[in-house]
């Protein structure tokens, strides 16, 4: 099918080349030459003039863009621009990590300008050029038909690893709950190992371990497999910090799952995790140390130095994923780059929103 992207970041980019791959007609747009040369090198149809783009997408009522690009205020800015560009029929789809909320809201106005609007929670990472996407699609049936070649390309197969969830709003909300999922899986597993490696009685090899855990036993996964595969490589995470960025999704899990009393214990104590390396400092641990001075007169440690911290830019459209194993982060942190800002880079855009951008600043 002929089908346009915007945002081509590692996940929008790589997305070009795999439907360009399997003989999809597919251009793509971005503002930022960096984020294009790279694609143009491997051949892409590729462009920063947004007219030019609309007007390769085919004939009004026939056209279907696909937009990958950083949640909340940067969404709803290019549907909006899309919207008054494109003509009844046209198929605008967020690939994105949306709020489900404000994906119903889009969904519901698109509609009321005969606009098929679709959502696709898409998971893979960069590995998914060469593994596939997992999507989570949400919308009409008849923008979701329309769109079935294109998907069955970007699925792991054209029968596996994509399905329609329902109405507009539930492809976000699936891959939503798949974060918060994902999010405890992480913690687990950076626990569990963390317990072992304290543990020197035994000297554990964590390789060893995770090769073992990777076969037969019931914790293997994914996840798994890219852990092993750092550690037997001697990944050194001595210069990484514990710093864990959050996109939002583990937090809207957790306040859908107040909304419907649902207990998710694990999504949300993953999360918080997640908050407390974010902090430079932790005022609590700092009030708690003040207080075990106060009654119990105790030494207490005091700020020497302020945490300084760096960041290794993103990994870009075509490089091979392997430039974003653990042992790659030292070669990683000496070039230039990313094409956005640090927030967007890290997936941090659409986490200042809770049920929706509508709702933000009430």
């Amino acid at each position: 099918m002929k089908i346009g992207m915007i945002g081509l970041g590692k996940m929008g980019g790589n997305m070009v080349l795999r439907l360009k791959q399997g003989g999809h007609d597919v251009i793509g747009y971005d503002r930022s030459d960096e984020a294009l040369t790279p694609l143009r090198d491997k051949g892409a149809n590729v462009t920063s003039d947004m007219d030019a783009f609309i007007a390769a997408l085919g004939e009004p009522g026939e056209r279907a863009v696909w937009v990958m690009v950083p949640a909340g205020k940067i969404t709803q800015s290019v549907i909006d621009d899309l919207a008054g560009r494109l003509a009844p029929g046209d198929v605008i789809v967020d690939g994105g990590n949306s709020n489900f909320h404000d994906t119903q809201r889009r969904g519901e106005a698109l509609a009321g300008r005969g606009l098929h609007f679709v959502d696709v929670g898409t998971s893979g990472g960069v590995w998914g050029i060469t593994e596939g996407y997992g999507m989570m699609v949400g919308g009409p049936d008849a923008g979701v038909e329309r769109l079935r070649p294109a998907l069955e390309t970007l699925a792991p197969a054209p029968d596996r690893g994509w399905g329609h969830m329902g109405p507009s709003g539930s492809g976000h909300y699936v891959k939503m709950v798949h974060n918060g999922i994902e999010y405890g899986m992480m913690q687990a597993y950076a626990e569990g190992f963390e317990l072992m490696k304290a543990h020197k009685t035994f000297n554990l090899d964590m390789s060893q371990i995770a090769e073992v855990w990777r076969h037969g036993t019931v914790i293997r996964s994914w996840l798994l497999d890219l852990t092993a595969e750092a550690l037997k490589n001697s990944a050194d995470f001595d210069s990484l910090s514990d710093y864990v960025a959050d996109s939002g999704e583990g937090r809207w899990t957790i306040i859908d799952s107040i909304e419907l009393g649902v207990p998710t214990p694990v999504i949300t104590l993953a999360t918080q995790m997640r908050f407390r390396s974010q902090q430079e400092v932790s005022y609590a641990g700092q009030m708690l140390s003040a207080m075990r001075r106060a009654f119990g007169g105790h030494a207490v440690k005091t700020l020497e130095a302020p945490k300084q911290e760096g960041i290794v830019p993103e990994v870009q459209a075509g490089e091979h994923p392997k430039a974003a194993a653990p042992e790659n982060i030292p070669a990683a942190s000496t070039r230039a780059g990313g094409t956005g800002s640090q927030a967007e880079q890290l997936g941090e855009t659409g986490q200042q929103r809770t049920t929706g951008d509508e709702k933000a600043g009430q």
